[in-house]
């Protein structure tokens, strides 16, 4: 659509977490997602804790980090990293979201900026990377009870169990996303006190000069970097549940904020704590470990209330992740991207098939060791975020004047200053990767490659029926000057 505007006038640039005030108005007045008069949308304080659990769910699984390179550099790594990669992918995650509204997420910025068949591309990886993502969970879960429980450990039970779970797990997606909201802030609520109580029992029991150890030649780089990768990404997953939030232009810059402080805090004084309470011993820095540290701190009253919250953050992840993946589907298929079918919503609002393509690749993934899927699941969200900051660079300069409620205050050259030091990083991830990772993943990829030609041929033979959604803006039209433009 054409501005209302002159090109020439500047929207004002606010600080993330705040809103500028504005009533921007699109000329086709289109909802941000459609027909969702008669389902509740998505608050605030439920969108933090969402966005916490696609990114964090608490200090579990950060236990690799000391194993790899010891206390310093891992406490180092969860402070320093967030500036690096972090912070960037939420700003541009809030300024993007806030331009497309919608459940098509990071797919509609990159079939904008460069074209459906890149779009596509961009869902593909993503949506693998994320159910990849959430095959971990059912891991995680069960290596925190097998302490406890030894049955778990492995074999039929293991299996079993992992099952069960994913089915409990997968009904509750379906029930409704502000289900998986309030339970998000429950299990967030549950997951993070009693590592509050172990830092207060840990104060008398600090000595600082642990903080310090350090040896730069002893460091497993590989699985440093991506320890603080899989636990610090996937900001940008809460786009795709953009048309499922109230106001949120409004609000999803400002659930990104908070949740930014919330995640960092999570890691880092929980890291912190633990290491100056107790002698290092770096081979049994590993998952599950907090349990046994909470063992040593407490006593088994705190390993048990440990092991609990490590579950039901688990079960936090996993319910988060497969909204956000299953939406992506959705999103897609409003967009033409998917077979019409993608798009239908079950009573509650959810998207059936969407919720069902994302719980069969768990189940599938499910045989994957820990390390190898964080390793897989990193290389293919690398290429996914590389799409990303092409796309956020480009639309700076094609849509200068496009309605952006929320901006980071730099221009074009800040904006490409701002992805080096991410893209950089990415670089890093993907050359320690290792070629057994590096096969699966670029397979992976070519599949995505070849899927669209096959999807839009079976589109052409009518095969299986494709149609966007007639209530959302055309991404395309007018050479780019289609993207929601408003008044300031």
């Amino acid at each position: 659509m054409k501005s209302r505007n002159t090109a020439n006038k500047q929207q004002p640039s606010i600080a993330m977490g705040e809103y500028d005030g504005v009533a921007y108005v699109d000329l086709n007045e289109a909802p941000s997602s459609p027909k969702l008069d008669n389902f509740k949308k998505v608050s605030v304080l439920h969108l933090i804790f969402l966005i916490f659990y696609e990114v964090s769910g608490g200090p579990f699984g950060m236990e690799d980090s000391v194993q790899a390179a010891g206390p310093l550099l891992a406490l180092l790594g969860f402070l320093v990293f967030p500036l690096i990669w972090s912070v960037p992918e939420a700003l541009i995650t809030a300024e993007m979201g806030t331009m497309f509204p919608e459940n098509g997420g990071y797919v509609v910025w990159v079939s904008t900026a460069l074209g459906p068949y890149w779009g596509f591309q961009q869902g593909w990886m993503k949506w693998l990377s994320g159910v990849i993502d959430n095959a971990l969970y059912p891991v995680l879960f069960l290596d925190y009870l097998k302490s406890g429980i030894p049955g778990l450990a492995g074999g039929l039970p293991r299996a079993a169990a992992a099952l069960a779970l994913t089915f409990l797990l997968t009904y509750m997606n379906y029930k409704g996303l502000v289900i998986v909201g309030r339970v998000a802030v429950l299990l967030g609520i549950f997951s993070i006190l009693p590592f509050v109580v172990m830092g207060l029992v840990a104060i008398p029991k600090l000595e600082p000069a642990r903080w310090f150890v350090m040896n730069l030649h002893d460091v497993d780089w590989s699985l440093y970097l991506n320890t603080l990768f899989w636990n610090l990404n996937y900001w940008d997953s809460v786009s795709t549940l953009a048309g499922e939030v109230d106001n949120p232009k409004k609000n999803l810059p400002k659930a990104l904020f908070y949740a930014l402080i919330l995640v960092v805090l999570s890691y880092f004084l929980p890291l912190l704590a633990c290491i100056g309470a107790i002698p290092l011993n770096r081979d049994l820095w590993t998952d599950g470990y907090f349990s046994d540290i909470a063992k040593i701190l407490g006593g088994v009253w705190l390993r048990w209330w440990i092991q609990g919250a490590a579950a039901m953050s688990n079960m936090g992840m996993f319910v988060a992740e497969m909204s956000s993946d299953s939406f992506q589907l959705l999103g897609m298929a409003e967009r033409g991207m998917l077979p019409e079918f993608f798009a239908k919503r079950s009573r509650h609002g959810t998207p059936l098939i969407g919720i069902l393509f994302s719980a069969s690749g768990v189940i599938l993934l499910s045989w994957l060791s820990f390390q190898e899927i964080i390793a897989v699941e990193n290389f293919l969200y690398c290429f996914g975020m590389i799409l990303e900051f092409i796309a956020f660079v480009l639309l700076r300069i094609k849509c200068p004047v496009a309605s952006r409620p929320y901006k980071i205050p730099v221009g074009t050259l800040g904006a490409i200053l701002m992805c080096i030091p991410p893209t950089i990083l990415i670089c890093v991830v993907l050359a320690l990767s290792t070629v057994k990772v590096m096969i699966v993943s670029l397979f992976a990829v070519a599949v995505g490659l070849v899927m669209q030609p096959c999807l839009k041929y079976a589109e052409k033979k009518r095969w299986m029926k494709f149609s966007a959604s007639d209530e959302l803006p055309d991404l395309h039209e007018g050479n780019h000057e289609r993207v929601d433009f408003s008044e300031d």
